[in-house]
């Protein structure tokens, strides 16, 4: 996804007007090598396209607010100290409301004249400054001054199109809510007013609406047809039988349907028991298709499992899955083994079959329970994000942290993997206390102080960094 960032490029006149001049160039230079696009004044519009008087604020404002609508962010580069005032009015003025980076070029100590000289190092910290006297969030650069051309700020700026796809995506987030909360699962209850105070909204329909819109297919529909080819394609399906196949093909159109004309971004589904009672499949294999789609899917109608699905997804933009804190491992406090029955996404496997779920299937017949996508999740980086609504405050609360999923042997059913994650005991105290859930969102990705940033600086989410 190709990211538009708004460009304030800081100057102040009684240092070296060439240095900014230059700045400009090179930031604008740099963006374009990293396939973003700039939205930024130019040397017409005022002293270099640079922002230092009241004026240049107003007129960067007022081309900020011309494109607000594509712009995910805005950077600010001080090429020299720049003007603290004029900075912060401009963003000020252009109340864009998106995530800002602030970024300061080095000095090089053999060039410090007063010809020469940035002293963006300074300036940097005055423009934070007025940017907290404004009540405006920011995000800073892993180093303090890091030059526009070097790899670390490549690296500053791919965290930061991160940052703003998480910001921006969960402040407009729509997320289907297909069934009923299972009776058994007081666990995923949450509050549809506090998420819709936050800019996410929910869109319910009752499994019924579901089965009378799959009964109208027809199982030679040319788009179930091809769906259950797709099904078969996408893992070994061994001793499955045609009709559970097309019985999934058919519940995947409808809820393709469903996806598309609501707008949604994620889902949540209400998987058992009622699916295998009244459909004789369970869902799983579609909705792990939903998930390697990019179209998280999330089980037991865990609407905050869903959102946290969709928050990983947006900061590293590969698949994420929902899973259980289930088992200890062995006697090794920094180890668990996450685990779900599953519907995880294929991208999480490196071999995959379709098989029964053995947990249900001791309650409702084994033979309505086809559907599970079963096998090893591969090992790797893990990132941990999980959200709940807080009813008695009134808030929205967070928690994320980072591990590795691990080659040690495990032997069971379902989508599984062991997890080494340290200070593991730390984190679990503090998910019971808190009274979070006991599924987790999980992505094979590092981006967790992105998704703490996001939450914490931005959004304004209670979060917790388990480091």
């Amino acid at each position: 996804m190709r990211t538009t960032l708004g460009v304030i490029v800081g100057n102040r006149g009684f240092f070296p007007d060439q240095l900014a001049a230059q700045g400009r160039k090179d930031i604008i230079q740099t963006l374009r090598g990293s396939d973003c696009r700039a939205v930024c004044l130019g040397p017409k519009d005022t002293k270099f396209g640079t922002v230092e008087t009241w004026e240049e604020a107003k007129k960067c404002a007022e081309l900020f607010r011309k494109h607000a609508a594509r712009i995910d962010g805005v950077i600010v580069t001080l090429p020299n100290f720049g003007d603290e005032r004029g900075v912060a009015d401009a963003l000020r003025l252009a109340d864009l409301n998106v995530p800002v980076l602030i970024q300061a070029t080095p000095d090089d100590p053999t060039m410090a004249t007063l010809d020469q000289r940035r002293d963006s190092f300074c300036g940097k910290i005055s423009v934070c400054n007025n940017l907290k006297q404004y009540g405006i969030p920011f995000t800073l650069t892993e180093m303090h001054t890091v030059a526009v051309d070097s790899e670390g700020f490549r690296s500053d700026l791919e965290r930061f199109a991160a940052l703003c796809r998480v910001v921006n995506g969960l402040r407009r987030v729509r997320i289907g809510a297909i069934g009923a909360r299972p009776a058994a699962f007081n666990t995923v209850r949450f509050s549809e007013k506090i998420l819709e105070a936050h800019g996410i909204s929910v869109e319910t329909v009752d499994l019924s609406d579901i089965f009378s819109s799959i009964a109208k297919l027809g199982q030679s529909n040319r788009r179930v047809t091809a769906r259950a080819s797709k099904i078969r394609a996408y893992c070994a399906t061994e001793g499955v039988k045609d009709e559970h196949i097309l019985k999934m093909a058919r519940l995947a159109v409808v809820l393709d349907d469903f996806i598309k004309e609501k707008g949604l971004q994620a889902c949540a589904v209400q998987c058992w028991t009622s699916m295998e009672e009244n459909y004789g499949i369970v869902p799983c294999t579609v909705m792990s298709m939903l998930s390697n789609s990019l179209t998280p899917a999330a089980c037991e109608l865990d609407v905050g499992g869903a959102l946290a699905m969709y928050a990983l997804q947006l900061a590293s933009g590969t698949p994420s899955a929902l899973m259980d804190w289930n088992n200890n491992y062995a006697d090794e406090p920094d180890k668990c083994i996450l685990f779900h029955c599953s519907n995880a996404p294929k991208h999480f496997f490196d071999d995959v079959k379709m098989d029964t779920q053995e947990v249900i299937g001791t309650g409702v017949g084994v033979e309505n329970t086809f559907g599970t996508c079963v096998g090893r999740i591969r090992s790797g980086p893990l990132t941990f994000a999980r959200f709940a609504t807080d009813d008695l405050q009134g808030t929205m609360r967070a928690y994320v942290g980072e591990g590795e999923f691990t080659d040690d042997p495990v032997d069971t059913f379902g989508g599984h993997g062991v997890v080494r994650i340290g200070g593991l005991q730390r984190l679990l105290k503090y998910v019971c206390r808190n009274g979070f859930e006991h599924h987790v969102a999980v992505g094979l990705s590092s981006c967790a102080d992105v998704l703490n940033e996001a939450f914490s600086n931005y959004l304004g989410f209670d979060t917790y960094y388990h480091k």
